[in-house]
């Protein structure tokens, strides 16, 4: 199915792009979440008539993802768990609780911008998380880790 990119998807392509994907691919997640319209003459027509404030829409996006990036970078996240005397985590940190006590520090991050490269945190101590708040734009917070022995 032909689809026109309204957003950048990436490993697809930049707003406006007209790219061939799998059905479902576009049926299930471009359509639905508004990355993308079917490629028709009429929706050609209605993009190009658009194209203007559908770039300054995402222009403004990449502003506000770039501000929120400068702020956030280098932020340090502090969360206490139980942990075991050997230093391993009962349970584990993960990318929801990581982004829960981003937004209680003011920052609006959702669980899904948060990446935990290596999987959930099970250990005591410091890890560096990658927040990605725009596809062009990402940033890196270091997340310390305590151990509540009680």
């Amino acid at each position: 199915m032909q689809v026109i990119l309204l957003d950048k998807v990436v490993n697809l392509g930049g707003l406006g792009d007209i790219v061939k994907v799998k059905d479902g691919y576009a049926r299930n997640f471009l359509i639905p979440t508004g990355a993308a319209r079917r490629a028709t003459a009429s929706a050609k027509a209605e993009f190009e008539a658009k194209r203007v404030e559908l770039e300054k829409q995402a222009a403004e996006k990449l502003a506000a993802a770039q501000q929120l990036g400068e702020k956030l970078n280098g932020v340090n996240v502090k969360l206490t768990q139980k942990a075991g005397v050997d230093g391993r985590l009962f349970g584990s940190v993960t990318n929801a609780d990581i982004a829960e006590e981003l937004t209680k520090a003011g920052f609006a991050v959702a669980k899904s911008q948060v990446r935990l490269v290596n999987g959930p945190i099970k250990t005591v101590g410091d890890a560096t998380v990658v927040v990605a708040l725009h596809t062009d734009v990402s940033v890196e917070v270091t997340v310390s880790v305590y151990g509540d022995h009680s």
